[in-house]
């Protein structure tokens, strides 16, 4: 059997062999799935190690301690969704905070931070975090806790984790990070001086599309603490059933990470010498403005990126529609390649003042590189846009 905290394993023999061969009753190779509600006491006023799944949960903390372990963090709460990871973390604040947010973030944590500060939870700030001027006046007002998107959504801007967290040790805030994009197999923002770093499961940790999930990963026993409270008080732990199906998923991370990435990097090539195509978002390009920074904190360009398409909306639905092997979804991170036209789908909950400001065009289109063969969906998005494109 092998420890997922056992450090000397490699990440990709501490996913594949996470809870192998553990079972004492039956020595079944796969750990079992513990879907009981609830778990008897051992006598009057002793309870054992689990009592109630809300409050933990043998197949939930067998998830969480191996994506902690990939993330080299003390140990993570599974959450419901990566909305409800997010959620969990902003328990640390209290109105009257601050909380520094990119002015380019995924729609729905747009969503849910514009909400929260409506309601007098906490003060919210959306800057442009890849300015170091703009961060370093920002963090003038002393803000409680500062949440970093990097790659940011959908414009895979970087943000520079080492220079924000050294301005947040003068000023002890909290640094958050949405290590969402990459994973902990490209990026390992703890290792940064990251505080917690959160997770949509959904995406490249299950990789199959098939389970709604979240994480935060805590640096600190401290940190876990607060944030296994809070998770049991409101309830957002995820389900052991999902848990499950996510460490399944987890399993195979390192070879799906690593051909998503090979075939994004080949896909990139084709569209940045396309007469179509306006630009390309993509870290790996020598020309991308983060691309020094990715260097250093990054083990990897990832398998995301953007694209602006020249013309107007109908070429756009003309090209989308003209795919046959990439599917027109919001989410990203799994073994089919994704297409998704943002400022109609994933940052919807935008203003358009909002997206103006985050440079979020109606020509933006985001693509999530599946496992397929590349040269197969390189074929088609040439086809797609020789049709809408003329």
């Amino acid at each position: 059997m092998a420890d997922p905290k056992n450090k000397s394993l490699s990440e990709a023999t501490r996913t594949a062999a996470s809870g192998v061969n553990t079972d004492p009753n039956h020595g079944s190779v796969m750990p079992p799935l513990y879907i009981s509600t609830n778990f008897s006491f051992e006598e009057y006023a002793k309870p054992r190690e689990y009592d109630y799944t809300r409050s933990g949960n043998p197949t939930r903390d067998l998830l969480g301690q191996t994506i902690a372990s990939l993330e080299n963090g003390h140990d993570a709460v599974v959450t419901s969704s990566g909305m409800s990871a997010l959620y969990l973390m902003f328990h640390l604040l209290k109105p009257g905070d601050v909380l520094l947010a990119p002015h380019d973030c995924y729609g729905g944590t747009f969503r849910l931070l514009t909400a929260m500060h409506k309601k007098g939870n906490f003060e919210v700030r959306f800057i442009n975090q890849t300015d170091k001027n703009v961060l370093k006046d920002a963090f003038e007002c002393i803000p409680k806790m500062i949440l970093i998107e990097t790659p940011s959504n959908p414009l895979l801007r970087i943000t520079d984790i080492e220079y924000v967290t050294s301005l947040a040790k003068q000023h002890d805030t909290i640094v958050a990070a949405d290590n969402t994009f990459l994973s902990p197999i490209l990026q390992k923002p703890i290792d940064m001086g990251v505080d917690l770093v959160m997770h949509s499961t959904t995406k490249y940790i299950n990789g199959h599309s098939d389970v709604i999930g979240g994480a935060v990963v805590s640096r600190t026993k401290n940190l876990h603490a607060e944030m296994s409270w809070w998770a049991n008080a409101t309830g957002v732990g995820g389900s052991p059933f999902d848990s499950y199906l996510t460490t399944r998923g987890l399993r195979t991370i390192s070879l799906r990470v690593e051909r998503q990435q090979e075939n994004a990097v080949k896909i990139v090539e084709f569209l940045k010498n396309h007469s179509a195509i306006k630009n390309v978002n993509y870290p790996g390009l020598t020309d991308h403005p983060g691309h020094d920074i990715v260097q250093k904190q990054q083990a990897g360009p990832g398998a995301m990126f953007s694209f602006e398409l020249n013309g107007n909306e109908d070429n756009i639905r003309t090209f989308l529609k003209a795919l046959s092997l990439y599917s027109l979804c919001v989410s990203l991170g799994g073994v089919e390649s994704l297409i998704c036209h943002p400022a109609t789908m994933t940052h919807a909950a935008y203003t358009q003042e909002a997206r103006d400001n985050a440079g979020i065009s109606h020509q933006l289109i985001r693509i999530s590189a599946g496992i397929e063969s590349a040269d197969d969906l390189i074929n088609d998005l040439k086809q797609a846009l020789d049709i809408a494109v003329k």
